[in-house]
């Protein structure tokens, strides 16, 4: 486990505490930090020729555009759009590129968890995403072909056939240019400031999709061959792009504010997610939505305010601030949807105001129990929503497509196979989610484990499901049912489960305890510790 203080550049705020919560005084003011952040806001912008990018700057502002021209920066200022083109460099002669893949995984917490056992293997790696996420092979340390066919070998010796080299000849490459009043410019690295400290940034063609960000810019290559537009932005101003939507702008007050204290914690625990890219985290739903300041309101406004700098903990360190749309009914464990150690305050917690279905009792690991808990609709924080219960068919036909995508994406040798027999749900957690589904084909039997089942079919929102055969009045097999609960892996707080505890009148400490046992709310300090596994 490697543990890591805070050390960041900042500038110090005096804000009042509005809530009387454990670390938090409201009748003092406390100092908390507003910590400058690095988001890919456009993440491999050149990966198709087509794509542009619109700067601009607000009524009256200026755009300042800084880069280095020859030996010299270069500075140019612009009250007009300034467009960002891709084109296409040819190389003097192709250009080999390699790099060792070891794996391919549909989040991040899988992909770290891999990481990890293969540090602890003595191979230096690093975490990619050029689409889906991968670990490689660290590219500075695995720097000749020898070096990476010789691990390859050692790799593939020791049984695992889905490592591989991805090999490109590259005749050539994408490269940026803007045009600033009339002028063509072009090189890799372009600053973006303004006068207001504010950009409208359009990857449309439609002036109503702009979205405003607060900070700078940045156009800096990445690890694929082609660019990231990051945005540099406070801590605090980030947030203001984050909740609204997360979780909306008309949320009860304590669960808006509960929502601002997860994305605090949330960031400040995975700034280390792009390090091979230079940023910290992306503004998807790969990390956090983000996008930027057209859809600030006054109620998330308000709850930013109240939490400034306040963060949930565990024993002090930063609590990994996991949490869904919907859970079905019923919150996972950490290791119920990916691999890695268990945290102690992520534990199955029946998603209700009034417990009526005990765990310990009644475990979902048991499929009659899970078929009955699923079939109740009524007495849930969520009833009534429309992803707190679905069902899904598929047809064989479709299910083997999505298998054979996925399976290939894998570098499984089973991405062959020609047909599905039978599917077979092996082995659930406490919690109902699936950890082994088993799929007989014509070439063998394969098991999906944990989050892949939701990346290798359509059909389910979670892994909160059983499957029903179906057979559509013939005689054999025509798909599956999928019936379930939940969307997404429904680890930690429930943003409609919030909404419902939160319109009941419970308080954001009780809400978040309900949701991480055991955390306690304090303000962000140098003695809270960042725990990286």
């Amino acid at each position: 486990m490697k543990i890591v203080f805070w050390r960041f550049s900042y500038k110090i705020l005096t804000t009042f505490c509005l809530l009387g919560l454990t670390g938090a005084s409201s009748s003092q003011a406390t100092q908390t930090k507003d910590i400058e952040l690095k988001i890919g806001i456009v993440q491999r912008f050149g990966d198709q020729q087509t794509k542009q990018l619109q700067l601009e700057p607000t009524k009256g502002d200026r755009l300042q555009l800084t880069f280095k021209n020859g030996i010299r920066q270069q500075t140019l200022e612009t009250a007009k759009p300034v467009k960002l083109e891709i084109w296409m460099q040819a190389l003097p002669e192709p250009v080999v590129e390699e790099r060792v893949v070891l794996g391919t995984y549909r989040t991040f917490e899988t992909a770290e968890d891999s990481a990890k056992h293969w540090q602890e293997r003595g191979i230096e790696v690093e975490i990619a995403q050029p689409e889906r996420w991968q670990v490689w092979a660290k590219r500075k340390v695995y720097n000749t072909p020898l070096l990476r066919r010789l691990l390859l070998q050692s790799v593939q010796s020791t049984g695992n056939n889905t490592a591989y080299i991805n090999t490109q000849i590259l005749a050539q490459i994408p490269r940026v240019s803007w045009i600033v009043n009339g002028n063509r410019y072009s090189q890799n690295n372009l600053e973006i400031t303004s006068g207001k400290n504010l950009i409208e940034v359009n990857q449309s063609q439609k002036p109503e999709n702009a979205r405003l960000y607060s900070g700078r810019m940045k156009l800096q290559p990445n690890a694929y061959g082609t660019y990231t537009l990051v945005n540099d932005v406070l801590l605090e101003t980030y947030l203001r792009g984050v909740v609204p939507y997360e979780i909306g702008t008309s949320t009860p007050r304590s669960a808006s504010e509960a929502q601002a204290i997860l994305a605090r914690t949330y960031v400040l625990r995975n700034v280390h997610r792009f390090a091979i890219d230079d940023y910290q985290l992306c503004a998807d739903t790969h990390c956090q939505v983000y996008f930027g300041l057209n859809g600030v309101s006054t109620n998330t406004d308000q709850a930013i305010t109240a939490t400034r700098g306040m963060v949930l903990t565990y024993q002090n360190e930063l609590v990994d601030a996991l949490y869904s749309s919907t859970t079905g009914g019923v919150t996972a464990s950490f290791s119920d949807v990916w691999n890695g150690n268990d945290r102690p305050y992520l534990q199955p917690v029946v998603d209700t105001p009034t417990e009526f279905w005990n765990l310990s009792t009644q475990s979902l690991s048991e499929e009659d129990n899970f078929e009955k808990f699923i079939s109740l609709q009524n007495g849930f924080n969520e009833t009534g929503i429309d992803m707190f219960r679905w069902r899904k068919e598929s047809s064989l036909a479709d299910i083997t497509k999505d298998l054979q995508k996925f399976l290939k994406v894998k570098n499984s040798p089973f991405a062959k196979f020609k047909t599905v027999e039978e599917m077979n749900i092996v082995k659930r957690s406490s919690s109902g989610r699936i950890l082994q589904l088993d799929v007989k084909t014509n070439i063998g039997t394969f098991s999906l484990r944990k989050d892949e089942v939701r990346s290798a079919f359509a059909a389910p929102r979670s892994t909160l499901f059983y499957l029903q055969a179906l057979n559509k009045g013939e005689p054999h097999l025509w798909g599956y049912a999928f019936i379930g609960g939940g969307l997404g892996h429904g680890v930690g707080l429930s943003q409609t489960g919030a909404q419902n505890l939160s319109k009941l009148g419970w308080s954001t400490q009780k809400i978040l305890q309900f949701y991480y046992p055991g955390t306690q709310i304090q303000i962000l300090n140098d003695a809270i510790k960042q725990t990286t596994e």
